[in-house]
């Protein structure tokens, strides 16, 4: 008899339920699971998990006979083609370049998270009585290599305890609240990478431009310096919606009326002017066609 039997019968027999005694739960998990060894042997996957292996080279009724599927001849039969090989000529990447892929209208931002902003503040390297330009975090280390513009990001938001008043390219919206719930103001406004290397190079005012009228909570100290190029302004309709959208902080959100819409394709209504059509008499127009 099997060890497994044996040992069920035997605790069949000392675990046997007498009258008026309770059977012990732990009775079913003495009994081993029974399976019969045949299962074994029929084991197999799913009959679509392998596919019937393709031999070539086995007659013309296989489909795959003859030249096994690579037709007559050349390096295409014989051996192996790179990809994008032209016969031995200049290659088609080459000579036209490689299209595709790349989005032409995005923007290289350099992020700039709030913990990095404090973490300088409390070094003394930022003055946080002053405004925040491109020109104090780039004098300072705190950023470098600047193409695009700067983006404010909210990471390390909990560390922020000085009141911040910074003037970036963009700003996540939890940035946005951080910072107000902080006491501190963001504005946005629009940079170009020229405009970005002349305020570097203080050949440029980092704040001001022809269309802007930011206004910030602290002074801002009058420079005797006359810059000799002005910042430029958004040409862009993109940029232009992004800046006069007062819920991205854009320092172009004063050219809009209360509940008026940033968009410029997009007309809020109520908004503009509207033109009302000329409605001619339909007796005049009913005499000038006419024939007699």
């Amino acid at each position: 008899m099997p060890p497994n039997i044996i040992r069920a019968t035997q605790a069949s027999k000392i675990l046997t339920p007498t009258s008026g005694r309770n059977i012990p739960l732990y009775l079913p998990f003495l009994y081993p699971q029974q399976r019969s060894a045949s299962i074994l042997s029929s084991l197999s996957d799913n009959p679509t998990a392998y596919h019937r292996k393709i031999r070539r080279g086995r007659g013309p009724s296989s489909g795959k006979g003859k030249t096994s599927g690579r037709g007559h001849k050349g390096q295409k039969q014989h051996g192996k083609v790179p990809r994008g090989f032209n016969g031995g000529q200049t290659r088609d990447e080459v000579v036209h370049g490689v299209r595709g892929f790349e989005n032409q209208f995005s923007v290289d931002m350099k992020p700039l998270n709030l913990e990095k902003i404090q973490s300088w503040v409390d070094q003394g390297r930022l003055n946080p009585a002053k405004p925040i330009t491109i020109r104090e975090l780039a004098k300072s280390r705190c950023i470098s290599q600047v193409k695009d513009g700067v983006k404010l990001l909210a990471k390390g938001s909990e560390k922020l305890t000085s009141p911040l008043h910074v003037i970036a390219s963009r700003a996540s919206a939890s940035a946005i609240a951080a910072i107000e719930a902080a006491g501190g103001s963001v504005t946005t406004r629009y940079y170009t990478p020229a405009s970005i290397d002349r305020i570097i190079k203080g050949r440029t005012d980092p704040i001001h431009s022809m269309q802007s009228q930011i206004s910030l909570p602290v002074e801002v100290p009058q420079e005797q310096k006359e810059y000799p190029i002005r910042l430029p302004d958004p040409t862009g309709r993109k940029d232009i919606e992004y800046y006069r959208d007062p819920a991205h902080r854009g320092y172009l959100s004063h050219q809009l009326e209360e509940g008026q819409g940033p968009s410029l394709f997009f007309k809020t209504p109520g908004f503009g002017t509207q033109v009302a059509r000329k409605t001619r008499p339909k007796a005049a127009s009913a005499a000038e066609n006419r024939i007699w």
